[in-house]
């Protein structure tokens, strides 16, 4: 089935009206109505746009037009502006106007006419075709040197014009607003992460080209892939279906199956023909998760398939074709993997043209109240209640998971855990600081066991470091005060002063006290295990 081709343009009141309404008019060259007089241009469908106080000139052209391009269905909108030479109204109002309008770029194929309208309409639409959120070309009529000539010319065209600020701020904002979709609303604060998000909006916006996201366990890579896809989906980049694997969960024919697909017989158990995901993912997006678990077979065939968009299903005599975007993800070292002869060195070069490491919660202190915040409106979306902490325990809880052995392994995994049992064992009550301890020691445990180090040697490490301080003293302390003390005392260590240390530890309470004195607090705090500052920095 052809493409059908669809022109958008403005009703030209001045160059639409040459020639008025008599005989004449058919020796004038007129921008819109000589769209349907090129031989070598089928339109299938005229998007007109024109104002309310132009109903006239309008269903005038639509008749001419229909007359000389008959088999061209043409649909009229009403397009008022108050100041049609007022950048931002202008650009809103397209704006608008491309969000609704219902583009299916699988079947059909989008011109904008830009030699109609103000300068300002023809510079908006140029700026919102560039950006794809109109996804089309340019088409330009123009006329010739002939005498009666009505038909003129026209090219297909890539222009090139310059930016205004009104329009690069709007610009600016949307960016501000992709990032924000990037990161689920959350407000981060953490300087490398958000310069990072900003490259991959840019990206993820532009560029076809695989991404690599590497990263630990529970980091977001997942997440990311798919909002990265809704993004590209925005910008009419990309058309078919989000598809994710975990390569981890892939072995022997079920992984050559699984993404490749096979034919019926093609080993034991294929009992009918399998599409595959590669082929599912066709004009969409393809996620690999865990890239690095693929076995050396399918490696090679995932690089033939990402440069030459075809592969051997299994058991099949016949390519399939598939043209899909790729987002592969890891928590391994792949170049590691490539020297040890584990990950196709070509391959790697293929996948890493676009390359994000993505911190950990640890690394990201700054960021944990911002993503609390989020995980109780997630959680508490799911359990059908608001989860709601009170004061004290909000405090202790963000004082614990900023600690330095705060390990955080499961990074957002163990957050959202954390707070869903926190929310369920609250019930209808606020969470209150018990609960906080509680969790804290069961997050502690956990950490702990996946490290291969007990509980006891880690409460040794810190016992050994108070009983240089404070001596048998350290025996009477109770279990859980023994991990915070150690926390404080290493902290201090590696301040300068007592007030940049008070600084750093209270910095989130700090913020509801009037007149904070945090070198005060962190004295006294001191003052309760008969330590100070001098104590701890004569050692």
């Amino acid at each position: 089935m052809a493409r059908k081709t669809v022109v958008i343009g403005f009703l030209g009141t001045t160059l639409d009206f040459h020639g008025g309404y008599g005989q004449n008019r058919w020796n004038a060259w007129r921008p819109t109505v000589a769209l349907g007089m090129q031989e070598d241009l089928l339109v299938d469908r005229l998007e007109l746009l024109h104002g309310s106080g132009h109903e006239k000139l309008a269903r005038h052209v639509v008749r001419d037009f229909s007359q000389v391009s008959p088999e061209t269905e043409i649909r009229r909108h009403i397009f008022d502006l108050t100041n049609p030479w007022d950048f931002e109204e202008v650009y809103t109002a397209l704006y608008d106007f491309s969000e609704s309008y219902p583009f299916d770029t699988d079947n059909e194929d989008y011109l904008v006419h830009i030699s109609t309208g103000t300068h300002v309409l023809q510079i908006c639409l140029f700026l919102l075709t560039e950006s794809r959120h109109i996804p089309a070309r340019l088409i330009q009529t123009g006329i010739t040197q002939k005498v009666n000539d009505p038909a003129g010319i026209y090219a297909i065209i890539d222009l090139n014009l310059s930016r205004y600020e009104k329009l690069a701020e709007r610009f600016r904002r949307k960016t501000k607003s992709d990032m924000s979709f990037l990161k689920s609303g959350i407000e981060t604060r953490n300087v490398a992460f958000n310069a990072m998000i900003a490259q991959m909006e840019q990206v993820g916006a532009e560029s076809r080209e695989p991404i690599l996201l590497m990263g630990p366990t529970g980091s977001g890579k997942s997440r990311l892939a798919g909002l990265i896809y809704e993004l590209r989906k925005q910008r009419h980049l990309v058309q078919g279906d989000f598809v994710t694997v975990n390569c981890a969960t892939l072995r022997g024919d079920m992984a050559m199956s699984t993404l490749f697909g096979h034919c019926k017989g093609s080993f034991s158990g294929a009992e009918a023909d399998r599409t595959g995901l590669l082929r599912q993912a066709d004009g969409g997006l393809l996620f690999l998760d865990e890239v690095g678990e693929l076995g050396l077979d399918e490696q090679a065939m995932l690089l033939r398939a990402i440069e030459e968009k075809r592969f051997y299903p299994l058991g099949a005599d016949t390519e399939s074709l598939s043209d899909f975007q790729l987002i592969c993800g890891t928590n391994r070292e792949l170049e590691h993997q490539a020297a040890e002869g584990k990950f196709r060195e070509d391959l790697l070069a293929r996948i890493n043209t676009w390359t994000f490491h993505l911190p950990g919660l640890a690394q990201r202190p700054e960021d944990i109240e911002p993503n609390l915040d989020y995980e109780i409106e997630q959680v508490s979306a799911k359990i059908g209640r608001r989860i709601r902490f009170n004061k004290e325990a909000r405090e202790l809880f963000l004082s614990l998971a900023k600690r330095e052995d705060a390990l955080w392994r499961g990074n957002f995994r163990d957050l959202s855990a954390a707070v869903l049992r926190l929310g369920v064992l609250a019930g209808d009550s606020r969470v209150s600081t018990a609960l906080v301890r509680e969790e804290w020691e069961r997050l502690t445990r956990s950490w702990l066991r996946l490290s291969g180090k007990t509980e006891d040697q880690h409460a040794g490490d810190d016992m050994e470091l108070l009983h240089a301080f404070m001596g048998e003293e350290a025996d009477a302390l109770d279990l859980f005060d023994v991990p915070q003390l150690a926390f404080v005392i290493r902290f201090c260590q590696k301040c300068g002063t007592l007030s940049e240390a008070g600084r750093a530890l209270f910095a989130s309470s700090r913020k509801t006290k009037q007149k904070p004195n945090d070198a005060d607090r962190l004295r006294k705090y001191l003052a309760r295990y008969h330590l100070s500052w001098d104590i701890i920095h004569k050692r």
